[in-house]
């Protein structure tokens, strides 16, 4: 290595620090300590080693720090006082003496390492100035423009630097072309690794209410509230909001003149389908909202199991549950509130086998497990597990009657009987009924078209007699149908032939 290979890295050092953003004193230090590594990695040790940077010279100088001795014992770490004293006057035995060493016995190996080393510190360097700038932006949304993929993450340029967002953090269904600009949420930053230390996602929560944020100023200014969301990735999703203002309607201010502001975020997520719902302090209505588009008829709340169970229009099932069970999944996630979806006809069913089960267990009649069944106790079991100072508040029954039921719920659940069982054995026992009656359905149509076949046979047989008899009073066959054209054939030349002899008398004439 020649000394020249030192030098003029005042201009480098200028322009790395100018491209990168990275403070010149750092890189001084950086390649000062890469120096020094190469050293130690060339010689061994030598004692005390220094490096340092000639801004006249604009090159690395190193120094190798050797004591003063009246006797040499080992010349790596020891210098002879009379030398010690060319260098330093007033040097006396026991003083360090520093003495700069010659680069250009550094060699190649050396020098690939120093470089080695520099490239090392200053990545650490730039990664310490992108650290410093980008650690209170935390939970924000950052633009840049997607470079290219690198072992399935995709890097985003963000100016000064890249970003990148994980395979983990993509959204499988989005595509994504290089050039074009890209927004995501910042997950968290990396000071350590090789690659970029900003790591951004398009999966998380925060995407979606930063660009609701970013689209709609009333939910910037504080006026809407997003107070609570679902989402699935690339596919739906579902906000609810609410406005501290009776003047402002959130869910129109979230959608925009004519959608113009949820289309946006829609664009940004690549068709992403939200729907945006009111939030309510009331949980029936706010699942009712969450459910949208489906229309609800009627909820039923189950507090201790913090579960609701809500009827919809029978052409409203498919709506209401939606594609692979998304928009009910959604609804739960945004409402926090474990959620059935039955329809008219399903729920109806449901009820009268339960009410069935409880009154054979209890012994009431049907009206009576109908009052139960709408003061939610739909089974013995909710009503053995409730407290009996709960149970005897239902309206319209006497105290003893209540009591009685109590306490037959009580015996049913200690002898081990579950309302789920006694349902399962009577769809069971309604299963064989309809395979019984399916079987003779099938029977008696067998039968009925075995009949009808029979009847029409008989009518063929009687039609053809008749014709048959037809015929012989006619004295014979009937004609077929080429017999009948061959007739009128033979008839109209009889006709021609007749005529000709009276044209041709004319023509003589």
């Amino acid at each position: 290595m020649t000394t020249g290979m030192f030098q003029n890295l005042g201009k480098v050092l200028d322009q790395v620090s100018k491209d990168k953003g990275i403070p010149r004193d750092m890189l001084v230090t950086a390649i000062e300590d890469a120096f020094l590594s190469a050293a130690r990695k060339k010689w061994g040790y030598l004692g005390d080693l220094e490096a340092h940077f000639n801004e006249d010279d604009g090159e690395i100088e190193l120094f190798q720090f050797k004591t003063a001795v009246a006797e040499i014992e080992n010349d790596n770490i020891e210098m002879i006082l009379v030398e010690a004293r060319v260098l330093d006057p007033d040097a006396e035995v026991g003083d360090s003496i520093g003495v700069k060493m010659d680069p250009s016995v550094f060699g190649r190996i050396a020098a690939q390492t120093a470089k080695q080393v520099i490239i090392q510190k200053v990545r650490d360097a730039e990664r310490s100035v992108v650290y410093e700038e980008f650690k209170d932006r935390l939970g924000e949304l950052i633009t840049g423009v997607v470079r290219r993929f690198e072992k399935g993450d995709l890097v985003i340029d963000l100016g000064r630097t890249e970003a990148v967002v994980p395979r983990q953090e993509q959204v499988h269904s989005e595509s994504y072309r290089a050039g074009e600009r890209l927004q995501g949420f910042f997950l968290r930053i990396d000071r350590e690794g090789r690659g970029p230390a900003v790591v951004l996602s398009r999966r998380n929560m925060g995407l979606l209410l930063g660009l609701f944020a970013l689209e709609v100023p009333e939910i910037a200014e504080g006026i809407v509230e997003i107070r609570s969301a679902a989402r699935e990735p690339g596919v739906r999703s579902k906000i609810a909001v609410y406005s501290k203002d009776s003047d402002v309607d959130p869910v129109g201010a979230c959608v925009g003149m004519k959608g113009s502001r949820v289309q946006n975020v829609v664009g940004e997520l690549k068709g992403e389908k939200i729907d945006i719902v009111m939030w309510d302090t009331d949980p029936a209505r706010f699942v009712c909202n969450a459910l949208a588009p489906a229309e609800v008829v009627k909820v039923i709340i189950r507090e201790r199991e913090h579960s609701m169970e809500v009827v919809v229009p029978d052409d409203q099932l498919s709506l209401a549950i939606g594609r692979r069970g998304q928009n009910v999944r959604l609804a739960a996630q945004l409402t926090a509130w474990n959620i059935d979806v039955f329809s008219e006809t399903k729920i109806e069913q449901v009820a009268m086998r339960a009410r069935k089960v409880l009154e054979n267990i209890v012994g009431v009649d049907e009206s009576t497990t109908k009052v139960l069944y709408s003061h939610s106790f739909r089974s013995f079991e909710d009503i053995a597990n409730s407290d009996f100072d709960e149970f005897s508040q239902v309206p319209g029954f006497g105290a003893e009657l209540l009591k009685g039921i109590y306490e037959k719920s009580k015996a049913a659940l200690l002898e081990g009987k579950r309302t789920e069982q006694m349902i399962a054995e009577m769809i069971k026992i309604e299963e064989e009924e309809e395979r019984k009656q399916r079987e003779l359905d099938e029977a008696r149509k067998v039968e009925e078209d075995a009949i009808k076949a029979a009847e029409e046979l008989s009518a063929a047989e009687n039609n053809e007699s008749t014709l048959d008899e037809v015929a012989e009073l006619e004295g014979g066959d009937e004609p077929t149908l080429a017999e009948d054209v061959e007739t009128k054939i033979n008839a109209e030349e009889i006709v021609v032939d007749e005529a000709r002899p009276d044209e041709e008398t004319e023509k003589n004439d």
